[in-house]
């Protein structure tokens, strides 16, 4: 597998790629937001993205946008930045997962894991290959969500985590500690507030697709479900 690490700060860089490297990974570098664009268009095997938001030329947020346009390759933000805003907008935008610097390399290579095992591997094997729930056809194995009359939704691996995790146990509320420790593979850490986000990008996706069609439902004060009549 390859990993991309994206950082003007090249000690950074450096860092990350020999943790990387020991865990058997390829590594690939970028030094600036146009750079990353690069090496995504002509390495498109690369199978997640480490990247700084604070960087010249263009930032990480705005890498991000252009990334999803057309990918959805597991993003993991590097962020200076500890308020909470921050950290929300990079969610919303389509990362993830995020690391506050300074940080400890194995929490990176943790969450590092974590998400390259969301990409390959489904939430659950106890249910259908393909999954119908209201106006979305999901398909287990391709990670492929489709509006019943034939629209294509794309979401990354947390939003497809999430939803399939909802949809293979219908009526059943999950709190965020669980959706964070089942989706993310993770001990709950601030879950709430990062479930919260990915819940309301998945949420704004499915509704752009099926004319306002509410298939997550809010349980306030418990969590989320998915309600089959």
């Amino acid at each position: 597998m390859k990993i991309l690490v994206v950082d003007d700060d090249k000690d950074i860089v450096e860092l990350l790629s020999i943790y990387i490297k020991n865990e058997g990974y390829e590594v690939e570098k970028a030094y600036n937001g146009k750079e990353a664009l690069t090496k995504l268009n002509t390495h498109p095997d690369t199978s997640l993205m480490i990247l700084d938001i604070m960087m010249p030329q263009m930032d990480g947020i705005e890498v991000l946008k252009e990334v999803r346009k057309d990918s959805q390759i597991p993003v993991l933000l590097l962020s200076a930045k500890t308020g909470d805003l921050d950290k929300i907008q990079g969610l919303i935008q389509g990362a993830d997962d995020y690391v506050t610097k300074p940080f400890n390399p194995l929490e990176v290579m943790a969450r590092v894991k974590s998400l390259l095992r969301r990409s390959q591997h489904n939430v659950t094997n106890d249910v259908p290959d393909t999954l119908e729930v209201g106006p979305l056809i999901i398909n287990k194995d391709s990670h492929e969500v489709k509006t019943t009359d034939g629209n294509s939704i794309q979401l990354t691996a947390l939003e497809f985590g999430i939803l399939y995790l909802l949809s293979s146990h219908p009526n059943r509320v999950f709190s965020a500690d669980e959706i964070f420790e089942r989706v993310w593979q993770q001990e709950s850490v601030v879950s709430a507030k990062t479930v919260m986000v990915h819940v309301s990008h998945l949420r704004d996706k499915i509704e752009a697709a099926t004319n306002g069609e509410k298939v997550i439902q809010t349980v306030w004060g418990v969590g989320y479900k998915v309600e089959v009549r």
